[in-house]
């Protein structure tokens, strides 16, 4: 028989689900508008249909529909949508750990599927990966389970926002709540003195660099925050321990 994705019978599944519940206002208000800014930006159906089940990020998503409207060229929309998205190379750095011993299949599933906000919940109620069998399993049903919903409560609203593009105003300002629900994520990995500089390094170079065409101050500020923090980490203990 073939392996299940998702252990749904586990205890741990339901308890990832509802972990993953109070973000969930959020995340649909944002794919509410993910979708109706796809429909809105002049892509076609099969294009924006592809993009919203495929992609599966609304940051990259937001930030390359101006490329394309604009006529980017191709390299300029695939460096920011790796540069938006360069978060969850670290993340699958930290959660290689506690999936590594799954099967090829399973790993892509689950890194097609997990979003900032179950990542954060696995690694908050699980800092150290499983080493027994019972372990595995429950930490993988854990992150089954957010992602489960996670998953559910994007897709659904950004399809509905696909179908009622022409009926829902922008003026509601609905990406406001992803912006809120980012800002959580943001909050709860802020802490170490290190990553609170490198958001404000990232933050201040974005403001700064705000004048450059097709959004490049995006893909400047993560190389700005990303160099400062690797030259800090290179400082003897020493001069780059906190004040």
């Amino acid at each position: 028989m073939a392996p299940r994705l998702f252990d749904i019978a586990h205890p741990e599944f339901r308890v990832g689900m509802r972990a993953m519940a109070p973000q969930m206002p959020g995340l649909a208000a944002w794919g509410l508008m993910t979708g109706v800014a796809m429909v809105k930006s002049g892509l076609s159906l099969p294009e924006v249909l592809a993009m919203a089940l495929l992609v599966y990020a609304g940051s990259a998503q937001l930030a390359a529909l101006p490329l394309l409207v604009a006529g980017a060229p191709a390299w300029v929309v695939l460096a920011t949508g790796f540069c938006v998205n360069l978060r969850f190379v670290v993340f699958s750095l930290h959660l290689r750990q506690y999936l590594m011993h799954l099967p090829l299949a399973r790993r892509l599933f689950f890194g097609y599927l997990t979003v900032d906000m179950s990542y954060v919940l696995l690694t908050q109620r699980r800092p150290e990966p499983a080493s027994d069998e019972a372990g595995r399993r429950a930490q993988e049903a854990f992150l089954g389970g957010a992602n489960a919903l996670g998953w559910v409560c994007w897709m659904v609203p950004s399809l509905a926002g696909i179908a009622l593009a022409n009926a829902i105003p922008t003026h509601w300002g609905l990406g406001f709540a992803g912006i809120l629900a980012l800002v959580g994520i943001l909050c709860s990995l802020a802490n170490q003195w290190l990553r609170v500089l490198a958001g404000a390094v990232a933050a201040a170079t974005a403001v700064a660099a705000y004048a450059l065409p097709l959004r490049i101050n995006i893909v400047v500020a993560i190389g700005v925050a990303v160099a400062a923090c690797l030259l800090i980490e290179r400082l003897p203990p020493a001069r780059k321990s906190a004040p």
